[in-house]
């Protein structure tokens, strides 16, 4: 047993990443207390040993740690305050923030929850649902090296923990850099396989040399083997999400003074096949635009 394993410890945002983590953690043996706005979703967690928070402040009230595993900035934001405001009663001490807000708002939590006696904790994931599930996924962790050391083990629970700095927004800054990579390889992919589909060549094939020759990158080694080849789509992360990581990195580049054109044109892309598939609809049907232009569909022809 971990040190933070003896208190509850407080899990707030149980969806397609959050839940994972969730359940990691309670194998791992810690005593979570969780919240979600989806009585469903806390119900699922305390089926398999979780204590059941009536409310953020709830959590707060009850757990030293609480994890947030949120989708937007607006929502950590409005949950951070809630679960850091004063009261006699109040047990929080360090809030985690596995969520993608950006460097401007990562370290405007952690200047505002530094005046309510809280510790904000940088620490953003990449490594999708598959990755929550198997204990995979890039944990960006940026805080003090006494901070880092204590809560490294708990977050080695969820994956590979890189202490990437030693202040909040540095964590933000690598993650959303990371998706702006992400998504231009899976726009570039999806122009790329769309065009030798439309020259004829078997897609299983296509992607298989890429991935033996220097165009592999994680669209071909990973979303088009799970959910483009089989036309399954279903990485669980929405076109909407992923466009929001791209404008908080074009934002901060333009808050340094830094010129990003492909960058920028990667969001102009996004953003128009986005609208065209559906803002919720998975990220990875970003590539169907390209194949809708091409007039053909790069799926596997052994797929049953």
């Amino acid at each position: 047993m971990t040190e933070q394993s003896v208190e509850h410890t407080g899990f707030i945002g149980l969806g397609n990443m959050g839940a994972q983590f969730a359940a990691r953690l309670l194998a791992a043996g810690y005593r979570l207390q969780v919240y979600d706005v989806r009585a469903e979703a806390v119900a699922h967690s305390a089926a398999h040993g979780a204590a059941a928070g009536a409310s953020p402040r709830a959590l707060a009230h009850a757990a030293e740690v609480i994890l947030l595993s949120l989708p937007t900035p607006p929502i950590v934001e409005q949950v951070a305050l809630e679960v850091a405001a004063p009261s006699a009663d109040r047990k929080l001490r360090y809030l985690i923030d596995l969520s993608t807000t950006g460097p401007v708002m990562a370290r405007s939590l952690a200047a505002r929850l530094a005046e309510l006696g809280v510790v904000y904790v940088d620490a953003p994931v990449s490594g999708g649902v598959a990755g929550a599930a198997a204990g995979t996924v890039a944990v960006m962790l940026a805080c003090a090296d006494e901070i880092a050391q204590r809560f490294t083990g708990l977050l080695s629970v969820l994956g590979r923990v890189f202490h990437v700095g030693d202040s909040a927004g540095q964590g933000q800054v690598t993650k959303v850099l990371n998706n702006l990579l992400s998504a231009g390889a899976l726009l570039m992919s999806g122009e790329v396989a769309a065009l030798g589909a439309k020259a004829g060549v078997d897609p299983d094939t296509m992607i298989a040399v890429f991935n033996a020759g220097s165009g592999r990158n994680s669209a071909t080694l990973d979303k088009y083997p799970k959910a483009i080849l089989p036309g399954t789509f279903n990485l669980g992360f929405t076109n909407a999400l992923m466009f929001k990581d791209l404008e908080l990195c074009l934002q901060f580049a333009q808050e340094l003074g830094v010129s990003m054109p492909i960058g920028a044109q990667i969001g102009r892309e996004w953003r128009a096949a986005m609208d065209q598939m559906g803002a919720q609809s998975d990220f990875t049907t970003i590539v169907r635009p390209s194949e809708l232009r091409a007039g053909v569909e790069v799926r596997s022809r052994r797929r049953s």
